[in-house]
């Protein structure tokens, strides 16, 4: 085999495989429901649920507002908290009992059940 057909054949090989498995960031996303999300937010509406609240723990801040928030944000800010990557005890704790479909599912709840009650 020659170099030019030795190229070919690899870059063939290498097409091949991307078109039989997608990115490991694809493989690796989970699709969230907002149904199965509203079954797990229990947990979240304590403090997200109440508009204008404000928490005493760890110290006085006003809880933000998630409710419409893009579904990716909220995935990514679950996985951060559950890492330590943001730190609040409280959030901590939550995010480390979630699942990865949980953690979609809930975002897909949120993501579009902020859509029909934004306070304008």
């Amino acid at each position: 085999m020659n170099r030019h057909n030795a190229i070919a054949a690899a870059l063939y090989f290498a097409l091949a495989a991307l078109t039989v498995a997608p990115p490991a960031s694809a493989q690796d996303a989970v699709a969230g429901t907002a149904a199965q999300g509203a079954l797990k937010v229990q947990m979240c509406q304590g403090c997200h649920g109440i508009e204008g609240w404000r928490t005493a723990f760890p110290e006085v801040y006003k809880v933000p507002r998630i409710a419409g928030q893009h579904e990716a944000y909220l995935v990514k800010a679950l996985h951060a908290y559950k890492s330590g990557e943001r730190s609040h005890p409280s959030m901590r704790a939550i995010a480390a009992s979630l699942s990865d479909q949980d953690m979609a599912d809930v975002a897909a709840y949120y993501a579009q059940s902020g859509l029909a009650t934004k306070v304008k």
